[in-house]
């Protein structure tokens, strides 16, 4: 698409989504003034509307704009798929929303009730998604038809380059026109030119290629160790002609394929990222973990104190168990938890070891003698758990994440071989997981880290919630507890 028609569309739709909160803010407060019954001319003229409330609606309105630039969602979404936006506009209303909220709060704004939040997210979601689906139909039948079409030029013709040109002609609303390839004369040439396609020059002339023909895009599909000084070179006579660059390149086949190009000052670098502790996601899931955690505390309060009143009527002792964890990137926190066994149970780990029940560097007993008269109840419905939410608020833990290990068993992760384990530490621990949901004690511990493994390479909020409400009637069962 011609730059000037790009910025009138992006434009267009940045008016749009502006528009989009203020009257998804006037639908839901149609309700309430369904309730309140029909007011006359004059009487919408008597309204007052104070000058506060004004400046925060324009806050929240600019806020609002940010989410959406943030979120990146006018950018370029010709290769993104339909999906993938849709989902990046669900988290911009979901987080506007949310704003509004916590706004209503703080100001102390009396019609922003959770029930008008929750209107006015239905209606902003599915507005906001309408429009982008009904936008991205029409420019993918237009690019379908020829229009607005981009040449796109390949360096080298190995497989990896034929493979992504086979995808690219298997997408024509992606708007891409394969001008050709460019690479010496080798073998592999004539199988580019049975498929159809040529060799339009080799590298020596690939200057001059550029300078006398139309190409938007080049895509650097060969070695970067081999030909290093290649694609420098045709780098730079991308960059001198305005012409975009695309490398495709698995630089150190890594299973996780989450990769970003960064600056530091003056340099720029490429991450691959291993770990979810990167991006808005995560800061929703920080701020999902604060306030969840926050609201349970206050509701379950009398479940704590009782709790405590009958842990130290029935044995004597602390009410509050501490204990050194392995947190985020092996940092040590201590973990709050219920007491649930006798005093000096660390004392006595040596005498029952011999009775561990569980595989690899971890120890379990489902019938524990160290356990106290309450304790086992405790467990058994995973109450002794609750105070780690003090954990989750000051930013320790999370509500899902790997379990963290114990100092004794994160030792025992000694051979070279169990490095693959140590991929759990990249992530904040959390109180329930998909190990808690399925199984617990009764997995192995090799399956219990195939399962973190699992969870941190497949993380979504989605998956988050999934797990979150697998927990409740997980907890209630007391599968596998211990």
């Amino acid at each position: 698409m011609r730059p000037i028609r790009r910025q009138i569309m992006t434009g267009t739709l940045k008016l749009f989504d502006l528009m989009l909160m203020v009257v998804s803010f006037g639908v839901a407060t149609m309700p309430i003034l369904a309730k309140v019954g029909p007011v006359s001319f004059e009487q919408f003229l008597e309204i007052r509307i104070k000058l506060q409330n004004f400046i925060v609606f324009f806050a929240l309105l600019w806020l609002w704009h940010l989410i959406f630039v943030a979120l990146r969602l006018y950018d370029s979404m010709r290769l993104a798929s339909r999906k993938a936006e849709c989902v990046d506009v669900i988290k911009a209303t979901s987080l506007g929303s949310l704003l509004l909220l916590l706004s209503s709060f703080v100001i102390g704004f009396h019609m922003v009730t959770p029930g008008f939040v929750a209107v006015f997210w239905v209606f902003s979601t599915c507005a906001a998604v309408t429009i982008r689906l009904v936008l991205r139909t029409w420019l993918r039948r237009v690019r379908t038809h020829g229009g607005d079409s981009r040449n796109m030029l390949i360096i080298g013709s190995n497989r990896r380059a034929i493979e992504f040109a086979q995808m690219i002609e298997s997408r024509p609303e992606l708007g891409y026109r394969i001008t050709g390839f460019v690479d010496d004369e080798w073998r592999g040439a004539d199988e580019l030119r049975q498929r159809g396609w040529t060799l339009v020059c080799n590298f020596q002339h690939l200057h001059e290629y550029l300078r006398r023909n139309v190409v938007d895009e080049v895509v650097l599909a060969v070695p970067l160790r081999s030909f290093h000084d290649l694609a420098s070179d045709i780098a730079a006579t991308c960059e001198q002609q305005g012409i975009i660059l695309r490398v495709l390149s698995d630089l150190f086949n890594l299973k996780s394929k989450r990769l970003a190009a960064e600056n530091f000052e003056e340099s720029v670098c490429v991450t691959h990222f291993t770990s979810i502790e990167e991006g808005w996601p995560v800061v929703i899931k920080r701020a999902l973990d604060f306030s969840i955690s926050l609201v349970l505390l206050v509701a379950i309060a009398p479940i704590l104190l009782l709790t405590a009143i009958l842990i130290k009527l029935t044995s004597p002792g602390a009410v509050l168990f501490m204990q050194k964890r392995i947190g985020l990137n092996k940092r040590v926190f201590h973990i709050y938890k219920f007491r649930t066994m006798v005093v000096d149970a660390e004392q006595k780990l040596q005498e029952v070891e011999h009775l561990n029940e569980a595989s690899g560097a971890v120890f379990k007993i489902k019938n524990d003698p160290r356990l106290t008269p309450i304790g086992k109840f405790l467990r058994k419905t995973s109450i002794d758990e609750l105070p780690q939410l003090f954990n989750v608020l000051v930013g320790n833990m999370s509500l899902v994440g790997p379990r963290p290990l114990q100092l004794r068993d994160y030792e025992l992760l000694t051979e070279a071989r169990e490095d693959w384990q140590r991929c759990r530490f990249s992530v904040r621990p959390g109180i329930t997981c998909l190990w808690q949901v399925s199984g617990r004690s009764s997995l192995s511990f090799n399956k219990w880290m195939e399962l973190d493994l699992q969870y941190i390479r497949t993380w979504s909020l989605w998956l988050d919630f999934q797990i979150l409400a697998r927990t409740i009637p997980a907890v209630l069962r007391g599968s596998g507890a211990a």
